[in-house]
């Protein structure tokens, strides 16, 4: 946490605000300011992670930033202190900031009426630049944060030490703050421990690349290696973990390296999955289809000059033409467990794999899709998802989930199903395998298909009957194209 200014009379306290779909808390990424930043109202100020998804925080206050509350990794409860604002001294020429009331109250307004505002910026769209002004000397003097401790600086050539009463000058001061526009490089950077405003940026309009994040590591690493090597020269390692560092805990006769508090993200993935464990008898039925005309086809499906669909796109339009006779699939179960809901259509799940977890955004209405708008949908999603930029109200409402785990690399999987959803189909590898055609042994593009349902609501025949038919539409597409 950041030293905080000496507070004054014009403090304002931002509180988190309410973040709508029933979420109490979000985990702070990272700060976007520092103690000491003159701000706007709308500008992003730090970057928060919900069980949905990463989003900027903005401010509702303009004014200089006098203490933030937290550091990278804490966890922030609804209600709780976000960062303080001081107004800004008026000068003799200029009135006092009272226009800054009329915005604070539009805040509130959107706060309390449910507005997703709140999260994903209110007022203005443009980013506003940010100013900051020398930190006072009990900033200077105080001592650093552990993450401001790690940050690789460049060696610079000795000088005279500073007398008390002249503190040096920051150099924060006279640098203009980066841009960090790629979600991933800022997660990147933060993986690797780098503070993204002590990176040199070679990007386009001042941004910071990978490259630049990347460029910076080996730095630290090398400067590491340094301290390391000194380390052992001075016989300073003591026991395990690192140089100077001893492991302070032991479970089980093994140093314990860390405790990383799990984030919203796992924690939400972790009760749907246990509730879904909890809750539903499950049943798991799997067939292996021999999608070798589908995978011949689906090369000749490109448009001219264009990209041939994906394969997940043409097995889930084909999942979405079974379910035309397997509806119940695509049903829920009423909380009380005693009625089954039917829909007159199918909202598509797809899991995707991506580096924050597991998430499941939705394509809303699949079965009034073709092939085509599917393909578009299930790249969009994926990019977004993978992104970390994901809608929360993008990651809900599905009634039927697709997993297509092969472009993992395994053949097969026995899933939990996504609650509320009552059953989801996976997809494991397309190879080749030997198999039996007309009597003679040939190679064949083999995919392993497992249905889990819930028992509940049908049994094993109506489950295998769906099973059956998609494997017939994968093992003769063309039957279907005219439904495609």
């Amino acid at each position: 946490m950041s030293t905080p200014l000496k507070p004054h009379a014009g403090t304002q306290v931002f509180l988190l605000p309410d973040l709508g779909e029933g979420l109490t808390e979000a985990g702070l990424v990272q700060w976007l300011v520092s103690v000491g930043d003159t701000i706007t109202t709308d500008q992003p100020i730090a970057e928060v992670e919900t069980a949905k998804s990463i989003v900027e925080l903005p401010s509702p206050f303009a004014g200089i930033v006098t203490a933030l509350h937290g550091t990278a990794g804490d966890t922030i409860d609804v209600g709780a202190p976000v960062l303080e604002v001081a107004d800004s001294l008026p000068s003799p020429a200029a009135p006092t900031a009272e226009p800054a009331q009329p915005e604070h109250e539009a805040y509130r307004e959107e706060e309390r009426a449910g507005s997703g505002n709140v999260l994903i910026g209110y007022g203005t769209t443009a980013r506003p630049t940010m100013g900051r002004r020398r930190p006072s000397a009990a900033s200077v003097s105080a001592p650093r944060s552990p993450a401001t401790a790690s940050t690789p600086t460049p060696t610079a050539v000795p000088s005279a030490p500073s007398t008390p009463a002249t503190p040096p000058p920051s150099r924060s001061a006279d640098r203009r703050p980066v841009a960090v526009r790629s979600p991933l490089v800022r997660r990147l950077a933060r993986d690797l421990g780098l503070d993204v405003q002590s990176i040199a940026a070679t990007g386009t309009d001042g941004a910071v690349t990978r490259a630049d994040v990347l460029r910076a590591a080996v730095e630290n690493a090398v400067d590491t290696a340094v301290d390391t090597a000194a380390a052992h020269h001075d016989g300073s390692t003591a026991g395990g973990g690192t140089p100077g560092h001893p492991l302070a805990e032991t479970v089980d006769g093994l140093g314990v390296l860390s405790r990383e508090r799990m984030s919203p993200l796992r924690r939400a993935v972790s009760a749907k999955l246990t509730r879904s464990r909890s809750e539903i008898p499950e049943a798991t039925v799997w067939v292996d289809v021999d999608a070798t005309a589908l995978w011949d086809l689906r090369s000749q499906m490109a448009p001219e000059g264009g990209k041939a669909p994906s394969v997940t796109a043409l097995l889930a339009r084909f999942v979405l033409l079974a379910l035309e006779d397997y509806p119940v699939l695509a049903s829920r179960l009423s909380e009380s467990g005693d009625e089954i809901i039917s829909f007159d259509g199918v909202n598509l799940g797809i899991a995707a794999d991506t580096e924050r977890g597991l998430l499941v955004p939705v394509v809303p209405c699949a079965h009034a899709l073709t092939v085509a708008q599917l393909d578009t949908a299930l790249r969009e999603l994926t990019t977004t998802a993978r992104a970390g930029t994901m809608p929360p109200e993008r990651l809900r409402g599905s009634t039927f989930t697709l997993n297509n785990y092969g472009g993992l690399g395994v053949d097969g999987s026995a899933a939990i199903i996504n609650h509320p959803d009552v059953a989801i189909l996976g997809i494991g590898r397309i190879i080749e395998r030997p198999w039996v055609v007309e009597g003679a042994i040939v190679a064949r593009r083999i995919v392993q298909l497992s249905l889990a349902f819930d028992h509940r609501v049908c049994d094993g025949g109506y489950a295998a009957g769906f099973l059956r038919r998609v494997t017939e539409l994968i093992e003769h597409p063309l039957r279907a194209f005219g439904r495609v």
